[in-house]
Parts: C-alpha cells; sequence; structure tokens
C-alpha cells in the first residue's frame, strides 16, 4: 500500500512539474456546415431549464463529478457550428446541478496524440481527493487512443485549467494487441480492486462482436491490457460509452465506483453505435476473475432494458458521495433536420440529472429527476380526485405549459374489458405507434397532452394503456406519442415505448413529464421507465402552449391527483 501511495506521488509530482503539456485557456461529418453560423432571433425551442449552451452543437457528457463541493458537467462541444465537427471538452460547474456557470474549454486538440479530436472519457476522484480524466484522443493516424489529463491547480474548486501526461498516450492499439483502431473509444470511471489495481473499461468491438477491453495499472499511469475483456456479446456491434458501476440490493444510496462490498450487484451499460440505442443489465462482477456476467433472463442487445426508451444517448453516471447517490447524465439529440438545426443556430440538450437506484425487485433500476430540480418550481396548481370520463379532455390551467413539471396519478378499478394482448406484440415501440393516442381502446389510452395547441392540431401525447396478458395478468404499456407533435413535416417523429414492470392492480399508475419547449421527459409509475421526447411544435409555443389530461378509451379512469408547476429559468450560461 506504501507503494501504491508513493506511486500516486510521484505521478503527480510529475504531471504537476516540469514536462507537463499545458492547455491553453457516431458521427456524422457535415464538413460544409462545421463552421456555419445562425443569427435567428426566432428562438421558440430552446429550453428554460434544460442544459445548453447558448449556440453550436454538443453532445456527449463527460468527466462528470463533485469536487469540492461543485458538480462538474463536460461535454463534447463544436465551437464554430452547430452540426458535429471540431470537437473540444467544454466545462461548466454548478453548486445544484441546475444552476450553470460556464469555463473556458478545458481539453481541446493539442498534443500528437488527440490532435485530430478529443472524444468523451471519464473522471476518476483518485486517493487524496485528486481528480483525473481519462479520454479519447484521435492522432495524426486517426487511430483512437486513451489520454489523461489531470488538474493544473487542485486548490481550485472549479477545476478551470487542466494539463496532459507527456506519457499520452497510455493506451493504443497495435499490432501485438491487435484492437480495431479505429473502434477504440470512450474509457469509463475507473475502479480500484481488491488487489490495488486501477481497472478501466473502453469500448470497441471485433467484426460484429461489441466488447468491453479490460485494462489494469498500479499506478494509473502504466496501463497493461487484459488478455479477456470485461464482457462481450456478439451481434451487437460497437460499443460506445460504456458504464459499469455497483448498485446497493437494498435501499436507494448509490455506491462509490469501486465498492465492492455486499449487497452488491453491478451495472454494465452500452451505447450502440449501430442503432444508436443504449442497454443495460444487471449482473455480477467477479473480482477474482475480472469478469461480469448479467443476471440468468437478461436481454443483450437494444431489446433488452433502457435507461430511457426515447431520445436518450451516450450517457454517463458518478457517484456523489455529498449526497449518497449515484447521477445519471444523458444526451438528447435534435429531431429537427439538419437545415433547421443551422438555421436556429445550435444542436443538443442535456437531459435533467437523475438519481438512480436499483429496483427492490433487482430486475431493473429506477430513476427519478434529482430533487434540485423542485426549486424551480412555482405557481402550483392542483386538480382534486376525479372521474376521468372515456373519450373526455380536461385542460390543466394557471401553469406555463410550455414550461412545466407535471405530475398525475391514475386509478383504475374495473379491468373486465381490458383489451387482450396478443403473444406477438413483444416491441413495445412498435405496439405504440401502432395503438396511438388517438386509436381508442378499452383501457387507455389515457395521460397527458403535452405541449398541444388550443385545437389539438398539434400534441405530444403521453400515456398508459393496460392489456390482459397470459395467466390473466395484467400488462402496461407506456408511450410517448410523437406522430402529432408538429405540423413540421420534416421533423422525426418516431413514437417510442416501453412495458412497465407493474400490477395495475395493486398499484396506481403515476406519471411525471418534465415539459421544456422542445422537450417532453417523462417518468413512468415512479421512475420505472422513462421515455424522452424532442418535438418542434409551429401552434403549440410559449403562450399558446396548452397541457390536458385525457382519456381515450372507451372504459372510465379515475384521476387520484394531478399537481401541475410553472418552471423559473435556470442560469444555464
Amino acid at each position: 500500500m506504501a507503494n501504491f501511495y508513493l506511486s500516486l506521488f510521484l505521478f503527480f509530482a510529475l504531471f504537476l512539474g516540469h514536462g507537463v503539456v499545458e492547455l491553453q485557456a457516431s458521427h456524422h461529418v457535415y464538413r460544409n456546415l462545421q463552421t456555419s453560423q445562425s443569427t435567428s432571433p426566432n428562438q421558440p425551442y430552446r429550453t428554460g431549464y434544460h442544459f445548453q449552451p447558448p449556440k453550436n452543437w454538443i453532445n456527449d457528457p463527460n468527466g462528470v463529478m463533485i469536487y469540492k463541493g461543485i458538480y462538474h458537467l463536460f461535454y463534447q462541444y463544436n465551437p464554430k457550428g452547430a452540426v458535429w465537427g471540431n470537437i473540444v471538452w467544454a466545462h461548466s460547474t454548478s453548486k445544484d446541478l441546475i444552476n450553470w456557470i460556464p469555463h473556458d474549454p478545458a481539453i481541446y486538440p493539442s498534443q500528437q496524440s488527440d490532435i485530430n479530436g478529443c472524444w468523451s472519457g471519464s473522471a476518476t476522484i483518485l486517493p487524496g481527493e485528486k481528480p483525473a480524466i481519462f479520454y479519447t484522443g484521435i492522432d495524426p493516424h486517426n487511430r483512437q487512443v486513451q489520454n489523461l489529463a489531470v488538474p493544473k491547480n487542485l486548490s481550485d474548486p472549479y477545476l478551470r485549467e487542466w494539463v496532459k501526461s507527456p506519457k499520452n498516450p497510455l493506451m493504443a492499439p497495435d499490432a501485438m494487441n491487435q484492437i480495431n483502431t479505429s473502434s477504440f473509444r470512450d474509457p469509463t470511471t475507473a475502479w480500484l480492486g481488491p488487489d490495488k489495481r486501477w481497472r478501466v473499461i473502453i469500448g470497441s468491438k471485433i467484426n460484429r462482436k461489441g466488447l468491453a477491453i479490460l485494462y489494469r495499472s498500479k499506478d494509473f499511469v502504466h496501463w497493461i491490457k487484459a488478455k479477456h475483456p470485461l464482457h462481450s456479446v456478439k451481434g451487437t456491434g460497437m460499443w460506445e460509452c460504456p458504464d459499469f458501476f455497483p448498485v446497493s440490493t437494498y435501499g436507494l444510496n448509490g455506491l462509490d465506483t469501486s465498492d465492492m462490498g455486499p449487497n452488491t450487484k453491478h451495472v454494465l451499460k452500452v451505447s450502440l453505435d449501430d442503432t444508436k440505442h443504449e442497454y443495460y443489465t444487471v449482473g455480477t462482477y467477479s473480482t477474482a476473475k475480472d469478469r461480469y456476467v448479467p443476471d440468468e433472463g437478461s436481454v443483450e442487445s437494444d431489446s433488452g432494458l433502457r435507461f430511457d426508451y426515447g431520445k436518450y444517448y451516450a450517457s454517463k453516471t458518478f457517484f456523489d458521495g455529498a449526497k449518497n447517490r449515484r447521477v445519471l447524465w444523458g444526451w438528447v439529440n435534435e429531431s429537427s433536420s439538419v437545415n433547421d438545426d443551422v438555421k436556429k443556430g445550435w444542436a443538443g440538450i442535456q437531459a435533467i440529472p437523475r438519481k438512480l437506484w436499483l429496483d427492490k425487485s433487482g430486475k431493473h433500476l429506477v430513476q427519478w429527476p434529482v430533487v434540485e430540480i423542485e426549486k424551480l418550481r412555482v405557481n402550483q396548481v392542483q386538480v382534486p380526485s376525479k372521474l376521468l370520463k372515456g373519450g373526455s379532455v380536461i385542460e390543466v390551467t394557471g401553469v406555463t405549459a410550455a414550461q412545466a413539471d407535471v405530475e398525475i396519478s391514475f386509478d383504475v378499478s374495473d379491468f373486465k374489458k381490458a383489451e387482450k394482448l396478443d403473444p406477438g406484440w413483444t416491441n413495445p415501440q412498435l405496439l405504440c405507434s401502432q395503438k396511438g393516442a388517438s386509436v381508442k381502446g378499452a383501457l387507455g389510452p389515457f395521460g397527458l397532452l403535452a405541449l398541444a395547441s388550443k385545437d389539438l392540431k398539434e400534441y405530444t401525447a403521453v400515456f398508459f394503456r393496460i392489456f390482459k396478458g397470459e395467466d390473466n395478468k395484467f400488462v402496461v404499456l407506456m408511450c410517448s406519442d410523437q406522430s402529432r407533435s408538429s405540423l413540421n413535416s420534416d421533423n422525426d417523429k418516431t413514437t417510442y415505448g416501453a412495458f412497465l414492470n407493474v400490477d395495475p392492480v395493486y398499484e396506481k399508475l403515476s406519471l411525471r413529464s418534465l415539459i421544456d419547449h422542445s422537450i417532453v421527459e417523462s417518468f413512468g409509475v415512479g421512475g420505472k421507465a422513462c421515455i424522452t421526447a424532442r418535438v418542434y411544435p409551429t401552434l403549440a409555443i410559449d403562450d399558446y402552449a396548452h397541457l390536458y389530461a385525457f382519456n381515450n378509451g372507451t372504459e372510465n379512469v379515475k384521476i387520484n391527483g394531478l399537481s401541475a408547476w410553472s418552471m423559473k429559468k435556470a442560469q444555464l450560461y
């Protein structure tokens, strides 16, 4: 142990002394647009409380962490235009995960090992509260390699200056390891094993087999590739932005990434480059074998469990030791055309950070917006318990419907007329697209119409349907239907869906939606399933947006309670 801490001392002495390189204060390429700027004054789709910079393209959240009481968000950013390109690590800090202060870019091309790009990565807090960042660089040969950067001044809680290791790259493809040079990226937060060696995984592929390449190190500088990956799955393609972390089998508290104690399971999440969907599994990590084994019955494809079943990608978690929680970040891309993005001068936002924990069943995760978001709530409107008759629509008035937080709970007492679930209906997204909000059922669709125009020519519907499955058990489908979200036909109006692990006979069906001009972020039954949508109404804009509760089923349902709040603007830059 003494040797370990000595090596850490020498590591920081080297990096923060002589020989450092200082930083001066899924990738579609549109070379003709990478430096385009827009001056459009009309901005109805900019968000009021979801993170985004003033202009230009953003994608993956990177290096998320808390240091000296300050939260840090780094993210992929094009400083010159509204499409992907010229990528640097932009940097903002916050005391509450909601209001943000921008800083100069933290990491950008300046070494041979990253001269063609500084791509995604993660932060690790080393012993002694010393942050370190691993990130993927693109070298002069366009190889993807792994680099290390550390703060120049550890006494600065805002970590405004970073220095790169003179030994970069620390991990790279070569003739001996046979790593795919164009598919080796996005290192995770590292964890410390019982043998006092650090581990990190990097996403990769061999042909169509996705894999999490495992490296080990005694000193965080010299890394040795393991003979086997942490995990791999055939037929899944390139694994981007992997995330690997422990979760407690009881309670809602999070665990440090290096926690290997009892009552612990592990989660492996990967972002699939081929489909632009993510999936995760819950399983067991063998520290002796350095292998991860998903629980029996896990689906290892994008038909499996997801953090979010809508527009959500390149997610990243971190352990917030100040509040003993694991916090999830995710990138929400646009659903508008590239031409529209260029006209408005920006593209991409970050979802509201979510607290994440293991469901009491042990089979899946649960997510909920961080509690700090509730500080933005004002002017609460409450609708008392009332019957929502089949075919009815009720407007929720008194809130700024374009920028709101709404929670509603439904109770169903009579299940006799529930529609029978066809055994072939196994794809929830397809089922939601076939049975959208306008398709009348028996028990459902019922839920919310967000960002709706007064004449209902435009709306984004988030709703439930209840089916009778095998063995007379009931199945709950949650949908986010964007098919009528905008009269602009250039937008992607994909409908999303998920089956919920809930028994509606014994549990109320609750829904929470965060509505913010061009995003509807929804949480079903306390966060057992989440669906995020990007929408661009042409009528339901600002003061012309409306919010409704609706029931397009033949059977009545009961609203147990509805609370809605107008949301104040957050400080985003």
